[in-house]
């Protein structure tokens, strides 16, 4: 019976050493342990974050595409995925503080004793197992602690891919943008190339001064140089995009876009934003769960003048012949039990508690700090959609005029009474409140982009 008991226990405490190396939650594990595993693996689907019905109101299956693009093959939402299984580990290492620990070896020795010329084989299995009774549970609050910074975590994932596909799609929008400035441009280049041609012909027919064949000369090479620039600033955000997809640069010039004329937004933008959602912001829940984890290392900390309570199991069977090893003929066995106080640490823990107790009100001032900038990244984003939109119509009204100026002084050209030169002016006028008004319609679908991140894609 002695020997059964024994090797019981052995077995007992093997067990309980492996049990929880295995890479998946054990069976056994308690429940707690088991709902932080089950909510680790419905991080699988991401799209959630970026609520994709928002941007299916920009009507544009390219648009689409490079979002979902990006959530899948985006490097930074990959860091950011692993940085929550970093800390959802942290967390499981931290658990496992609170279940016994077990350990069991197995070491051969040859011996020889003093004025012996022979040796023997001694064999010797040691079973060590530990538990600290968490009596005043600082290891639970130390878990709780770690969860937090998991939870949070998830939230800076969640940011993240708000961010990303915010990006994305304010890269789009000003690569489109530029595809129609670039194109008005090169007509503008056209037509300067013309007016310096003409007044060149001028100048050679004694018509017009050498002046004024500098300035339009200058003006030609000018407007040149700022197609070059709109070209190079084409380029640099195509590039910026294929990184955000996760592509090569090199495939930066293969990249479709939807032509600027025929974007269009088709969802409804609220006037006024309620409070409940500016606070699902993943910044705002976030430093949330900073207060919550800062609140339980003050009571840690404290818990840190409490003894600290731990029992110790032991095992050791020594045996001449490996075959009778778990024979309790060679068997010592010891349970016993300690209770620790530090009772001088130098004012060491004194000082801890201070120091934690300042991270909780530092942290409950960001916390403030993030629910006002919240508030005012919300309102400026209500703000700056409805003042563009207002300038976006004056714009239109403008360009509208502009228009209709330019048909009037056509039929003055067909009946002779302005020259070639003169119409062409009034076309370059026409050209750019043209490329006044690809940006200003830009700019208010940037600003839907804007509110949608001010308030964590809850749009």
């Amino acid at each position: 019976m002695k020997k059964i008991t024994a090797i019981t226990l052995l077995a007992g405490m093997f067990l309980m050493n492996t049990a929880f190396a295995i890479e998946d939650t054990p069976k056994n594990a308690p429940k707690q342990f088991k709902s932080m595993a089950k909510k680790n693996k419905k991080q699988a689907d991401k799209s959630a974050y970026i609520n994709m019905n928002f941007w299916q109101n920009f009507n544009d299956d390219k648009l689409n595409g490079y979002i979902v693009k990006a959530v899948q093959n985006n490097y930074d939402l990959k860091m950011a995925t692993l940085a929550v299984e970093e800390y959802y580990q942290q967390t499981r290492a931290q658990f496992a503080s609170e279940l016994p620990s077990g350990t069991i070896g197995f070491a051969p020795n040859l011996l020889k004793m003093p004025g012996s010329t022979s040796t023997e084989g001694v064999y010797a299995a040691p079973a060590i197992a530990q538990y600290e009774i968490d009596l005043f549970l600082k290891n639970r609050d130390k878990t709780k602690s770690a969860k937090k910074l998991w939870e949070s975590s998830q939230l800076d994932e969640r940011g993240a891919y708000i961010s990303v596909a915010s990006a994305v799609g304010t890269t789009y929008l000003n690569i489109i943008k530029l595809d129609k400035i670039i194109n008005i441009q090169e007509e503008i280049v056209k037509d300067r190339k013309t007016i310096y041609d003409l007044m060149l012909l001028r100048h050679n027919e004694g018509i017009t001064s050498t002046a004024d064949t500098v300035r339009a000369n200058k003006a030609y090479v000018s407007s040149t140089t700022d197609l070059i620039d709109l070209k190079k600033q084409r380029e640099q955000l195509l590039n910026q995009m294929c990184v955000l997809i996760g592509e090569s640069p090199e495939k930066a010039n293969t990249l479709e876009r939807t032509s600027l004329d025929n974007f269009n937004f088709s969802g409804v933008i609220p006037q006024e934003i309620s409070s409940d959602i500016i606070v699902q912001r993943p910044d705002y829940l976030k430093a949330e769960k900073l207060v919550e984890k800062a609140g339980i290392d003050v009571r840690i900390a404290k818990k840190e003048f409490l003894p600290s309570i731990s029992l110790t199991g032991l095992a050791l069977f020594n045996a001449h012949d490996i075959g009778s090893i778990f024979t309790t003929k060679g068997m010592l066995a010891s349970l016993g039990g300690s209770v620790m106080f530090p009772f001088f640490t130098g004012g060491s823990r004194i000082a801890n508690l201070r120091i934690k107790k300042a991270e909780y009100e530092r942290v409950l001032q960001n916390y403030y700090k993030t629910n006002l900038t919240a508030i005012q990244e919300v309102n400026d984003s209500l703000v700056s959609i409805k003042m563009d939109k207002e300038k976006l119509t004056q714009t239109q009204k403008q360009a509208d005029m502009q228009k209709a100026d330019y048909g009037y002084n056509s039929q003055r050209y067909e009946q002779g009474t302005i020259s070639k030169l003169d119409l062409i002016q009034e076309k370059e006028n026409l050209l750019v409140m043209d490329k006044l008004l690809a940006t200003n319609k830009v700019d208010c679908f940037v600003d839907y982009i804007g509110l949608y991140k001010a308030v964590g894609s809850k749009l």
